[in-house]
């Protein structure tokens, strides 16, 4: 089994890129919005039992998905200097169960994720939709670092198509 984690800021590309990678490979797509949405109607953003519930629906798919041998591409906004227990659990859960955690990180530049993060296709999940949010996420956090100690594909897209992204992360990490 092979996870592939695709990470950056809100706006970057992530699930669009992760559904261009699913067409080329058959991977299924667990995107983080998945497990956020499942819970908002009974926990409050930000809350402990929201983040508790969060990670362990993630914690667990990725894990039977391992089990079951089946790959998975894997979204999520990584924040650097609070996020890597939850990496670390993700990719143990994965290893663990005998599978491989693959790395790709999406950059872009501020402007274009400002342009972006208002797109229309943004509002299907409860996803960050305004230019402030984009910027108070930004001044706040650091979220174009690769993760610690893992070997990450890193991609600018900025004025890259979904598809070329795609493509290149299916050629890096050998995935047809």
């Amino acid at each position: 089994m092979k996870l592939l984690f695709i990470y950056g800021p809100p706006a970057v590309g992530k699930l669009t890129v992760a559904n261009e990678v699913a067409k080329r490979t058959g991977f299924k797509v667990f995107h983080n919005h998945l497990s956020i949405d499942a819970i908002l109607p009974v926990f409050e953003f930000g809350s402990k039992p929201f983040f508790r519930l969060v990670e362990m629906i993630r914690v667990e798919t990725v894990a039977e998905a391992a089990r079951q041998g089946v790959d998975v591409i894997y979204t999520f906004c990584y924040a650097k200097g609070l996020d890597e227990m939850h990496v670390e659990k993700v990719e143990n859960a994965v290893r663990e169960n005998g599978g491989e955690a693959l790395f790709a990180l999406l950059t872009c530049d501020p402007d274009e994720l400002k342009r972006r993060v208002v797109l229309e296709d943004r509002r299907k999940f409860k996803k960050a939709n305004t230019v402030e949010m984009i910027e108070k996420f930004l001044e706040t956090y650091d979220l174009s670092s690769p993760i610690p100690d893992s070997d990450t594909l890193v991609i600018d897209n900025t004025s890259v198509s979904p598809d070329a992204a795609a493509g290149r992360i299916v050629e890096h990490f050998r995935l047809k």
